[in-house]
């Protein structure tokens, strides 16, 4: 959520900001609340010492039956009415103002390319060379199909398309792969969590979620809670409501769950494979840090996420998304994506993304400084990595040409095997 502060001070600067992302969103209507909500709190404040200089005077003269207490007594009954009525009226202004508060973006960093699509984003960095085959790579669904790893009939039996089942080997292999990222993970400083599944409306809005993202989301209509679609959201509400001591910050947290999204918007879109299920797995990586160290720790998050992909030999490459492409909450994004010789091309696998104080303001979570000074938080958050889409890597940049797959070393004490055939 955007300091309405800082709109009010240069809402000109905050238009342009919005601008960028090509929103075209006025904030006038918005100053014309703003200055009314402030108007009615001073009406309010001098109606207020005018009912308690009343009372006083009332209190003051013993004749209760004199013709001036009868008089103020009547106008502090109208005071008390008025004051009733402004401050319902201000009341819901207020729920006005933090309304459009919530629908409006956040402002991209100054160092995020402009840009009109996915098509401006910018190259930052590429680690590894596509593997070149002796034959025809196949794409992942193929590959685990007919390894009888992955079982995508089985899947739409039980809940309908887009999902998957994992058997024998494939239920190795991704218990495997979250067991080597959380343990990199952890080796890097970041601290382990299991927290629910299932979270209030509060939660999905503290991160920003909702209001603007109830379509893509699963809700359990009888208990008004919401399924997960990343664990960022459990994750980054534990502190909610609370004033975090300086000496505690920077707050590293990893954590696994299941993820679960409608997809409502890709219709169509990734309809094979492990792309883009309404159920997967992720590792998610989450930092609570101080205002003025958020760009140095939004690099070192992106940076333990590529750790995963060198550790497993996968050809990645770092893109910058544009003010086009960037999240609604997002300040700042970089995407990791994987080479799939199999599909032919790049796959988003990570995104790692520094929000500022956007989702702090909605949590109202702040740090106390030495000095005494509050702030809010900046948060930080990234895949480390999405773990069904490293399967389907694996299986596609570790094929052969008899259909087996290569395990990478990494993983081989865990699978208990070098080849899944």
């Amino acid at each position: 959520m955007l300091d309405i502060k800082l709109i009010r001070e240069d809402h000109k600067k905050i238009e342009a900001g919005l601008a960028r992302r090509g929103t075209g969103i006025s904030l006038n209507e918005l100053m014309q609340w703003d200055a009314q909500r402030r108007k009615s709190i001073t009406d309010i404040e001098q109606l207020r010492e005018r009912r308690n200089a009343a009372s006083k005077e009332i209190s003051r003269i013993k004749d209760k039956s004199d013709k001036n207490v009868q008089k103020l007594i009547r106008e502090m009954n109208s005071v008390r009415e008025e004051v009733k009525q402004k401050e319902k009226a201000l009341e819901e202004l207020a729920i006005k103002i933090k309304d459009f508060l919530m629908s409006l973006p956040n402002i991209p960093d100054d160092s995020v390319p402009d840009g009109k699509s996915e098509k401006d984003n910018r190259p930052v960095r590429n680690s590894g060379n596509p593997r070149e085959f002796d034959f025809e790579p196949k794409p992942h669904w193929e590959i685990g199909e007919k390894l009888g790893i992955l079982d995508f009939s089985a899947a739409a039996k039980l809940s309908g398309a887009r999902f998957s089942m994992l058997r024998g080997q494939g239920c190795r292999l991704e218990r495997a792969l979250i067991e080597h990222m959380l343990g990199l993970h952890s080796s890097r400083g970041y601290s382990e969590v299991f927290p629910p599944f299932l979270v209030s409306r509060e939660s999905m809005t503290g991160t920003g979620q909702l209001p603007k993202f109830e379509d893509e989301l699963f809700r359990c209509r009888d208990d008004e809670l919401y399924l997960i679609p990343t664990a960022e959201v459990s994750v980054t509400n534990i502190h909610r409501n609370e004033i975090l001591p300086g000496s505690s910050l920077p707050k590293y947290y990893a954590c696994c769950s299941a993820c679960f999204r409608r997809e409502a918007g890709s219709y169509g879109k990734d309809t094979r494979g492990l792309i883009r299920n309404h159920q997967f797995n992720k590792v998610e990586l989450v930092k609570i840090v101080f205002p003025e160290k958020s760009m140095a720790e939004l690099e070192g998050l992106t940076s333990d996420a590529e750790e995963v992909l060198k550790t497993l030999g996968l050809t990645y490459r770092v893109i910058e998304l544009c003010t086009a492409d960037i999240g609604f909450g997002a300040s700042k994004t970089y995407d990791l994506e994987v080479w799939m010789p199999g599909e032919k091309m790049w796959r988003e696998i990570s995104s790692c993304t520094n929000f500022k104080d956007f989702q702090a303001r909605r949590l109202n979570m702040k740090v106390k400084r030495s000095s005494g000074e509050k702030s809010f938080v900046h948060t930080i958050n990234g895949s480390g990595l999405a773990v069904g889409r490293t399967f389907a890597a694996i299986l596609e940049n570790y094929q052969n040409k008899d259909g087996s797959v290569t395990v990478p070393e990494p993983l081989r004490d865990y699978m208990k095997t070098d080849v899944i055939s």
